[in-house]
């Protein structure tokens, strides 16, 4: 009768020992790293229709980190077309580069670029290849890039298309959030 209440009792114990082993498999699988890409990204406030080609020099272009709001570094000006619901502060449009070296991490693995927001109507690219837009800016979105990397240098462009002002009751800012 011992032997029965033991395997009885043991039973559980030994299942959630499976259970455990066989999610920490799973996790190992679908696990994934996180790597903020704020940092040392080229700005140029303006239109430039050739910057989503990697070859494009943007070595003369702003350097800034992520979050950036390039209206409220503007002058203040009741003319601004967004006018009072938008601080009466400038719009436009401007672009944003980043150069990122190929990591060996990410061989047969899925690569994404996340963007917690850009306001608004962004397109983005990588390596001259568009990977969508987006008319909206206060969500964030996601690109597949793994088939567009190169096994050396990759260069990721984003256009943001604010001229369109006002496009709300209150102040939006233009630019990017973060990545």
């Amino acid at each position: 009768m011992i032997k029965k209440i033991s395997f009885v009792l043991l039973l559980p114990v030994l299942l959630m020992l499976l259970g455990y082993q066989e999610s920490k498999a799973i996790d190992n699988e679908t696990s994934r790293e996180r790597v903020s890409l704020d940092f040392d990204w080229k700005f140029f406030l303006g239109d430039e229709p050739k910057a989503m080609k990697p070859s494009f020099q943007d070595e003369q272009w702003r350097s800034l980190n992520l979050p950036h709001d390039w209206s409220i570094e503007g002058e203040y000006d009741e003319n601004n077309p967004a006018g009072i619901a938008g601080g009466f502060l400038p719009t436009g449009t401007g672009w944003y580069r980043k150069h990122i070296k190929w990591d060996p991490d990410w061989e047969n693995k899925r690569v994404f670029i996340e963007f917690d927001g850009v306001y608004m109507n962004s397109e983005v690219w990588i390596n001259g290849h568009s990977l969508g837009k987006r008319p909206y800016g206060y969500i964030s979105f996601t690109y597949d890039i793994r088939d567009h990397l190169n096994k050396d240098e990759n260069v990721i462009s984003v256009r943001v298309d604010n001229s369109k002002a006002p496009s709300s009751r209150w102040y939006t800012g233009s630019g990017m959030n973060g990545t």
